[in-house]
């Protein structure tokens, strides 16, 4: 328990950021502060409001970010979107840590761990801005983030022998409203002929090499160079109308990729991903547990183990529940990187987090 709450920013209300800001709201040890918006139309609204709470917090939003690294928060809960505009955001991280500000942020995921992702030069400017203003930067969420970083290497902690670790997503993202990523970065909704921006060589490796390179780290590998990037499409097979986009009969409907990390040619480490826009495309493919999605680890080896984490809103919605465990890993994180050394923060480098204070009172 800290000895006074940690003052928090929320960076962003959007898909993720609206639940970060209830769940600071429900953390004993957080109290928020400020929160940062894009659109002129949000500033001036309440905290409350903006989060769909029901009730105001008196926290107004604001797009003048100066104001708010003005209040001299403990740390920001940073949701913005990140993966149309990587290199942009990673300055604006840097800023706010040589401002001498924490950070928790959802993004851009290749700082999950970029070592042997990102260039050198912009690791070493993120890690001095850091130890220059006294403040640390955690990039995290599900995935990538928990589901293939503390979980998996927990798991191998039960192993006697490892033949090779593997991390998938397998999940229909039909109700998930993020019309970038789904048409202009995976490319639902376009000719089976073009080669979305996702799938262009070095691409998958920078968004999830982060992944494997963490786990091969914790394991003590020395991965072959570069990664292997793997990826195949499916075609819709009748028109379909989803949350982010069209996809007409004959377009691109359903992907599935791997990054993978090898040692001496031989797969050690694997990131997968199976993402269909209806429950019934490519059935030969990976099926998740249940519902519309998981998160499944494997480690093959003695003994070979698995684990299917399921997980669903209130109302039923894994897409729903996919921005509410992002959002709360990171706030949950906030008390363990405030208190960590400065500079960047990997899940290799925290304490265990948990969810201190938030069980529910009668």
């Amino acid at each position: 328990m800290t000895s006074r709450p940690l003052r928090v920013v929320a960076w962003s209300t959007g898909t993720v950021g609206r639940h970060a800001i209830k769940g600071i709201d429900a953390h004993p040890d957080l109290e928020l502060v400020g929160v940062w918006v894009s659109s002129e139309a949000k500033a001036g609204k309440d905290a409350g409001e903006l989060a769909e709470l029901g009730r105001e917090l008196g926290v107004a939003a604001t797009n003048d970010s100066a104001a708010l690294l003005a209040l001299e928060p403990d740390c920001i809960v940073h949701t913005a979107m990140t993966d149309d505009r990587v290199f942009e955001s990673i300055d604006d991280l840097r800023s706010f840590l040589e401002a001498g500000v924490n950070v928790v942020s959802s993004g851009p995921v290749c700082l999950q761990f970029p070592q042997g992702v990102l260039p050198d030069e912009i690791v070493d400017g993120v890690v001095k801005a850091g130890e220059s203003g006294g403040a640390s930067l955690h990039v995290n969420g599900i995935d990538p983030g928990w589901a293939n970083d503390v979980l998996p290497l927990q798991l191998t902690s039960l192993s006697q022998r490892i033949d090779e670790v593997r991390c998938s997503e397998i999940a229909d993202y039909s109700t998930y409203y993020q019309p970038v990523v789904m048409a202009d970065l995976f490319g639902f909704g376009t000719s089976m002929d073009e080669l979305p921006f996702l799938f262009q060589p070095g691409i998958l490796a920078m968004g999830w090499g982060s992944v494997v390179r963490q786990i091969a780290a914790g394991l003590g590998l020395t991965l072959d160079e570069p990664l292997v990037e793997t990826y195949e499409f499916r075609a819709a097979e009748a028109d379909l109308s989803i949350a982010s986009c069209e996809i007409a009969d004959g377009t691109r409907a359903a992907v599935r990729f791997t990054v993978e990390g090898n040692v001496d040619g031989v797969p050690r480490v694997v990131l997968e991903h199976v993402t269909r826009t209806h429950v019934d495309q490519a059935p030969e493919w990976p099926q998740p547990a249940e519902g519309g999605g998981c998160y499944r680890v494997e480690v093959k080896g003695e003994p070979n183990m698995r684990v299917d984490f399921v997980h669903e809103g209130e109302h039923g919605d894994h897409n729903t529940s996919g921005m509410i465990v992002t959002a709360m890993r990171l706030v949950n994180a906030v008390p363990a990187v405030v208190a960590a050394a400065p500079g960047l923060v990997t899940a290799l480098d925290l304490p265990l987090v948990t969810g201190r204070g938030l069980v529910a009172r009668s």
